[in-house]
C-alpha cells in the first residue's frame, strides 16, 4: 500500500516562492525515481522535475534555474523548491514515483496578484 501526501501549496505572489513537500510511505523509497508533475484545468499533465535514486535530477525547460528538486532518503520524502513564481506556474502539482508509478493526491499552488 504505496501511499504518497503531497502538502506546502498555496497561495503566492508573483516573484515569491514555495516549498513543497511529498512524503511516501509503504516502500522502500530510497531505489525509485521520484517526480513532480503540474496540471492546470483544462491542461495535459507536464512533467515539473525528476531526480534519481542518486540524486541526479533533470528539470522542465519553464522551471530551470527556478525550481529545484530533491529527495531526502532517510526520511522518506522528496521536495520541490520553487522561486520567482509567475502565474504560468499555477496548477495542481502531483508527486509521483516510479516505475512502478504511484501518484499523490496533489496540492494546489496559485500564483496571482
Amino acid at each position: 500500500q504505496v501511499q504518497l501526501v503531497e502538502s506546502g501549496g498555496g497561495l503566492v505572489q508573483p516573484g515569491g516562492s514555495l516549498r513543497l513537500s511529498c512524503a511516501a510511505s509503504g516502500t522502500s523509497f530510497s531505489i525509485y525515481l521520484m517526480g513532480w508533475y503540474r496540471q492546470a484545468p483544462g491542461k495535459q499533465r507536464e512533467l515539473v522535475a525528476v531526480i534519481t535514486s542518486t540524486g541526479i535530477t533533470n528539470y522542465a525547460d519553464s522551471v530551470k534555474g527556478r525550481f529545484t528538486i530533491s529527495r531526502d532518503n532517510a526520511k522518506n520524502s522528496v521536495y520541490l523548491q520553487m522561486n520567482r513564481l509567475e502565474p504560468e506556474d499555477t496548477a495542481v502539482y502531483y508527486c509521483h514515483l516510479g516505475p512502478p508509478g504511484y501518484w499523490g493526491q496533489g496540492t494546489q499552488v496559485t500564483v496571482s496578484s
